[in-house]
């Protein structure tokens, strides 16, 4: 589980293709408080520690995880968000994030407000019900207050810190991110369809 709220960005320094999967090595300020086996979210993408080497370790993104997230886009230079996984006792600052990605979207525009941005996002109309004003949503692992929701899309404002420490200042108009919504609704979403298939019975 993890919060969403980014503790360093980390660089791609490579990346190598392994049957229909990638192994990624990753560079961050991170490395060394890292351990083997260790859950470590990536752009808001849960993947696993296998190998910590000088500041660097490694993960591998199956197909599966390439082909519902922005993975596959990564390159050698690419910044990822990088966050450990929630302690028990910790503060919990953000939402409830698990690291599962449920859709990219694409971001349709960025503006500079002299102090903070305004990104607008796509998304997959089928997600619709688990977007709502002034709710939590996970943005390439950051979790951000959605507002202005439509059927397929939604804004956030990024403040000067968030610009700063994370990826979204290399994010503009036509870039893939990873979304995932809210726990909490995805579980009010399931009950209440199967509170209506009984209720057809």
């Amino acid at each position: 589980m993890f919060t969403g709220i980014i503790e360093k960005m980390g660089k791609v320094v490579s990346v190598d293709q392994l049957g229909t999967g990638k192994v990624f090595w990753v560079e961050s300020p991170l490395a060394e408080e890292l351990r083997i086996d260790q859950s470590l979210s990536h752009n808001g993408i849960c993947l696993t520690v296998e190998e910590i080497n000088s500041g660097c370790h490694r993960v591998t993104a199956i197909l599966e995880t390439l082909e519902k997230t922005n993975c596959g886009n990564w390159k050698t230079g690419s910044k990822v968000n990088l966050e450990r996984c929630l302690l028990a006792g910790g503060r919990f600052d953000g939402h409830m994030v698990q690291g599962h990605v449920d859709s990219t979207g694409n971001c349709i525009s960025r503006v500079d407000n002299n102090g903070s941005w305004l990104y607008r996002f796509s998304f997959p109309e089928k997600f619709a019900p688990l977007l709502i004003e002034k709710g939590s949503i996970a943005v390439n692992g950051i979790s951000l207050t959605c507002f202005d929701v439509d059927k397929s899309s939604f804004s956030v404002a990024i403040i000067p810190y968030t610009f700063q420490h994370t990826n979204l200042n290399e994010v503009g108009p036509g870039d893939s991110v990873n979304l995932e919504f809210d726990l909490l609704g995805k579980y009010l979403l399931r009950k209440w369809s199967l509170d209506s298939e009984k209720d057809a019975q």
